[in-house]
């Protein structure tokens, strides 16, 4: 825990899959001003072997209870990363798709809100409409191979990013939401920014998570 007023800022923006995080992130690192450190679910994943992902990017659903008891401690050791860089000073930008729905409850999302329990943590919500997201999605996909589901017309929405949309936003507790189907990467950037410099609402959407409220 710190009170350190001269801790860097954290912000966390979480959402289903495709819809705009990092897009938002890059812009938070082009346009605010100091240093921005992401330390996404991109960037994690791409410390993380092979073998055990998709890792924190588990999608809902119990899918794979063999890397279940691991995803705990991989996101308990990425927020420990968050406080270490904003208690050095450096702020973080982290794009994440928090989740309660594996084969059990993990409680992984009080338990990252209680590892920066004192630090200025901003929580966005990151919406879009899952037709849009569906668009994104095929747009990425076109003239690649994925092994990710597509929609066919038989089934316009597969169930796993129907899931994702579903479990993503529970329990839905933020200091702010953004629509990307609305808003381009950079205006969703320019609101946050806005509202750090109105100030974090207190008591925070981190601190209520944590106290299980």
């Amino acid at each position: 825990m710190t009170n350190d007023s001269h801790a860097g800022q954290i912000i966390i923006l979480n959402g289903a899959p495709r819809s705009g995080k990092s897009s938002i992130a890059r812009a938070i690192q082009d346009e605010f001003e100091g240093p921005w450190i992401n330390l996404g679910v991109d960037s994690y994943n791409a410390m993380t072997p092979n073998r055990y992902l998709p890792g924190i990017g588990l999608r809902p659903g119990g899918e794979r209870p063999d890397l279940e008891e691991l995803v705990p401690f991989l996101y308990a050791a990425l927020y420990e990363s968050v406080a270490i860089h904003a208690g050095l000073g450096l702020n973080v930008v982290a794009d994440l798709g928090h989740h309660d729905s594996y084969s059990q409850p993990l409680g992984i999302l009080a338990d990252c809100a209680r590892r920066l329990e004192g630090y200025p943590v901003l929580f966005v919500g990151v919406r879009c409409p899952i037709e849009t997201i569906m668009q994104r999605r095929e747009i990425r996909q076109e003239g690649r191979e994925t092994l990710y589901a597509r929609a066919t017309e038989e089934v316009p929405v597969p169930e796993p990013v129907r899931r994702w949309q579903d479990e993503v936003h529970r329990p839905g507790i933020y200091d702010m939401e953004v629509d990307t189907s609305v808003l381009t990467a950079l205006e969703c950037a320019e609101a946050i920014g806005h509202q750090l410099d109105l100030g974090i609402p207190t008591p925070s959407a981190f601190e209520r998570i944590a106290g299980g409220r």
